[in-house]
């Protein structure tokens, strides 16, 4: 099974999606590696993918999906303006909650989403 974690960072009604070339809409994340704690993969891939950087993260919840296991945190960041798609990522965008059924994403990703939204 597969051990990642996603981030999901959230601004003024607006929550921020990453694109891979030729991909689906998914929350930052990626694989947490060997030795590493699923909280330091999170700021990690944060940082590599978006280019924010993190202030603080929350744990939220566990979630498994076909063969993977999600530990999804909320995200603090200092530099919230900075978002930018970096390295594998060709694309990087706020979408307002109410996008996400319109978002081209997969079930895990949905799922997630709506289990934050359920905490507002």
């Amino acid at each position: 099974m597969k051990i990642r974690a996603t981030v999901i960072c959230e601004h003024e009604g607006h929550i921020l999606f990453v694109r891979k070339a030729r991909s689906k809409w998914a929350l930052p994340g990626g694989k947490v590696e060997r030795d590493e704690r699923p909280v330091g993969a999170a700021e990690r891939e944060l940082e590599e993918e978006t280019g924010l950087n993190v202030d603080g993260l929350l744990y939220l919840q566990e979630l498994k999906a076909r063969d993977t296991l999600h530990h999804v945190f909320e995200a603090s960041v200092v530099n919230i303006a900075d978002a930018r798609p970096c390295n594998e990522i060709v694309d990087c965008q706020w979408h307002a909650y109410g996008a996400l059924d319109q978002l081209d994403t997969t079930d895990a990703t949905k799922h997630i989403v709506k289990s934050f939204l359920r905490r507002l």
